[in-house]
């Protein structure tokens, strides 16, 4: 609820975020031939968000572990 009592409502609107242009952008270089990378990079927007969420969870797994 908001201030005047009214129940306020959020929509989640689709659409590209920054990572999914990036990979978008890195693919469409490989597939022309612009960028001679690996695929491991072209692909990095994917796997870099996830790896630093693990590494977050993982460390405040650590946290809470210790501080029991």
């Amino acid at each position: 609820m908001d201030y005047f009592g009214k129940k306020t409502e959020y929509v989640a609107k689709p659409g590209i975020n920054t990572t999914g242009l990036l990979l978008i952008v890195f693919i469409v270089l490989k597939l022309l031939h612009v960028i001679d990378w690996s695929w491991w990079w072209v692909l990095s927007p994917l796997w870099i968000p996830l790896g630093i969420v693990a590494l977050l969870l993982i460390v405040l797994l650590i946290i809470s572990l210790i501080s029991k």
